[in-house]
């Protein structure tokens, strides 16, 4: 695990055994909060031995992000933690967690000791948490999942994006459009940094053209995806390439073609499922979300 401090109170966490899943730590005159955990529990022991002991403070509050795994795994090593997710984050949880981490604890035992922690502070649209000096304001950005949230750490101008913002924009248990627009509403302010759910810190001043990026990427596949539906032809792995979509293969230690690949055919159901609309041929996004929780890589 990496650990980076990015101001005197701030720290980010990055993980080097799952998929440089990232998790965020800030420091406050009356404990800590933290935003997210890492997958596997060694890393997220580690976090907390580092609070305790390198810090000489404790977990007070456990802000998470949405609910897949590899962010919410470690949340039953701060039992002391009050545990802050949107409402529908809760309400997965409570309905396909426990068979989630059942089938995860039959093929590692590494997780043998994982208990399944659900928030008991939760939100809809939007909230502000207070603590000592420190303000935090999360907000709903769906769109990689329908739970997934942003946390701005107010007074240090940090966003802690999650997977809202990656090295590739990832929708597929989630929405294209959502996640679209959840992109397009964080150009309307120039962050100090941005914390990816993933990969590096993004610097200021590359905010706007990192998310610029994301956007571009969204509209070049679903173009493309667009142009093969019109052909009637579905095996276009291998036809929408990553650079054609203007993103790099060496991302997020190579995994990012899988990504890529997952996305497609995530955008190919949608335009089987959606209704045709105009001459164009244009189609109205459905809400239906693809139901592929045991294949997903993140």
């Amino acid at each position: 695990m990496q650990r980076e401090r990015i101001t005197d109170k701030v720290f980010v966490f990055r993980s080097s055994q799952y998929a440089q899943v990232t998790a965020g730590l800030v420091l406050t005159d009356d404990g800590a909060v933290l935003i997210d955990t890492l997958l596997y529990p060694e890393e997220t022991l580690r976090i907390r031995r580092f609070v305790e002991a390198g810090l000489r403070s404790s977990v007070r509050y456990l802000i998470l992000t949405h609910f897949h795994a590899d962010h919410t795994t470690g949340a039953c090593f701060f039992p002391e933690a009050q545990v802050i997710a949107h409402k529908l984050c809760a309400e997965i949880l409570s309905t396909r967690g426990s068979d989630s981490l059942r089938a995860m604890q039959a093929k590692a035992p590494e997780f043998a000791a994982v208990k399944l922690v659900l928030p008991n502070i939760v939100f809809e649209d939007e909230m502000t948490l207070q603590l000592g000096e420190t303000s935090f304001r999360l907000r709903e950005s769906p769109g990689h999942s329908p739970d997934s949230i942003v946390c701005l750490v107010e007074n240090e101008d940090i966003l802690f994006a999650a997977d809202t913002v990656m090295p590739i924009p990832f929708f597929v248990d989630g929405s294209f459009e959502d996640l679209k627009r959840s992109l397009e509403i964080l150009l309307d302010h120039e962050y100090e940094n941005i914390v990816q759910g993933h990969g590096e810190i993004i610097l200021r001043g590359e905010a706007q053209e990192k998310i610029n990026g994301d956007l571009e990427y969204l509209r070049r596949l679903r173009s493309a995806v667009a142009q093969a539906d019109a052909a009637g032809g579905h095996e276009v792995d291998d036809l929408i390439s990553l650079e054609e979509c203007g993103k790099s293969q060496d991302l997020l230690t190579g995994i990012v073609n899988q990504l890529h690949k997952l996305n497609i055919h995530a955008l190919i159901k949608e335009f089987e499922t959606a209704p045709r609309e105009d001459e164009d041929g244009a189609l109205e996004e459905t809400k239906e979300i693809w139901e592929w929780q045991q294949k997903k890589l993140i």
